[in-house]
């Protein structure tokens, strides 16, 4: 089992969030032909479209924030085939909808399901794989379960939708989860009871506190999550809409569309293998925050589509490598091993709702001024306030470990 863990376990999860994604993104595919049949189209296409867009992180942030709780003394293995199979279904059903109400119903089970899933990979990561093997194995888990699917979706799903139309790519992603995934999870993955962690006095099932989520220093980790989420979330509701509005059509549509993830997916291994080597996540991370968020301050002032996607893709890419796979290892080290699971949960809940913000203002924005462009500036911001947050955590550890050698 160990030799095969990077197969079993990591490779295995990456899978299931790689279908995870797919149906995630398969309402941005859909949405404008869905506005047409469902009676949103028009003037009222903004702010419906955003509510529509972001119900899933309303229920993904709330699960998230309770689900990592109320799961930590159930078996992930079995939280994650169960939430699978849930979302799954629904997603299938959302290929039925006839009505704005019956989308946001099933967009909502589906944030609720997702919710529940996203902190089990973290108690995975953290009982499966050592302290030295943890930003690769969050690269698999996390990074590039997520990456191939926002890369690899949009070019999957677009020909997809052109070619079937728009309830196939639901009926498609949701047949995906129940057909193929449930199977790998109920064969590949191992009950969390078997891990060398189980046996760890730390791992004992006894009520949590503040300290086993790593003290105050974790809010410092919920505001970092919180902010560069804008980037990511505000990234995936809206690079459709975006790419459409620079006049990429066609096969560029979907290159263009799928571009950001790309780089990401380039650039995941080898920042992944050097935050391991070196054990420098904070600094690696801190620059993959502040060099995108400054970049992308300067958005409108190109004006040449090409370029403006360029920036856009290196930005996202280049922050989503550094980021992901570090965050997470660095959460995964700095909470008790029966803390892991509902930290990681509070973390996403609140990225979640970084999302929710991001989804709004965009859209909000785009409505104000007629261009994405002004939206994309907003999201380097936050990146910015993101890196600094995460500086502060990192000070504050390191303060409260010096006080503690002291005291001893």
């Amino acid at each position: 089992m160990i030799e095969s863990k990077w197969f079993t376990i990591a490779g295995t999860l990456m899978l299931g969030l790689f279908v995870a994604f797919l149906d995630r993104i398969n309402l941005s595919v859909a949405l404008i032909a869905m506005s047409n049949d469902l009676g949103f189209a028009g003037d009222g296409f903004a702010v419906t479209s955003s509510l529509v867009l972001t119900i899933f992180l309303v229920g993904y942030g709330i699960s998230n924030f309770f689900g990592g709780i109320v799961t930590r003394n159930v078996d992930p293995k079995i939280t994650v085939i169960a939430m699978m199979a849930f979302w799954s279904l629904a997603t299938i059903m959302t290929g039925w909808v006839t009505s704005i109400t019956l989308l946001l119903l099933y967009r909502f089970i589906l944030g609720v399901a997702e919710g529940i899933y996203w902190p089990q990979q973290s108690r995975f990561a953290r009982a499966w794989f050592s302290p030295k093997e943890l930003s690769r194995a969050n690269s698999m888990i996390h990074f590039y379960g997520q990456y191939f699917g926002l890369a690899l979706g949009f070019l999957l799903l677009t020909p997809v939708f052109n070619i079937l139309g728009w309830r196939m790519v639901f009926f498609l992603t949701g047949a995906a989860g129940l057909v193929i995934i449930v199977p790998l999870f109920m064969k590949f993955l191992r009950p969390e009871s078997e891990s060398n962690l189980a046996k760890s006095p730390e791992y004992a099932k006894t009520k949590l506190t503040l300290d086993d989520l790593g003290g105050p220093p974790i809010f410092l980790l919920c505001f970092t999550y919180f902010a560069q989420s804008n980037l990511f979330w505000g990234t995936t509701l809206w690079i459709p809409m975006l790419v459409k509005s620079l006049q990429f059509t066609g096969a560029a549509q979907a290159i263009a569309t799928a571009l950001p993830y790309f780089v990401g997916l380039i650039l995941g291994a080898p920042m992944s293998i050097l935050s391991d080597r070196t054990g420098k996540r904070v600094l690696i991370t801190a620059v993959g925050l502040f060099v995108p968020g400054v970049v992308l301050m300067f958005l409108p002032h190109i004006d040449d589509p090409t370029v403006k996607m360029a920036i856009i893709a290196i930005s996202v890419g280049f922050c989503a490598s550094t980021f992901q796979p570090n965050i997470w290892s660095i959460i995964q080290a700095s909470v008790k091993p029966k803390g892991v699971g509902p930290a990681a949960g509070i973390v996403n809940g609140l990225g979640a709702a970084g999302g929710t913000v991001a989804g709004f203002v965009v859209g909000l924005l785009f409505k104000a001024t007629g261009s994405y462009t002004v939206g994309f500036v907003y999201l380097g911001f936050m990146v910015m306030l993101a890196g600094v947050s995460l500086i502060l955590h990192d000070r504050y550890k390191r303060i409260n470990i010096a006080d503690d050698a002291a005291a001893n």
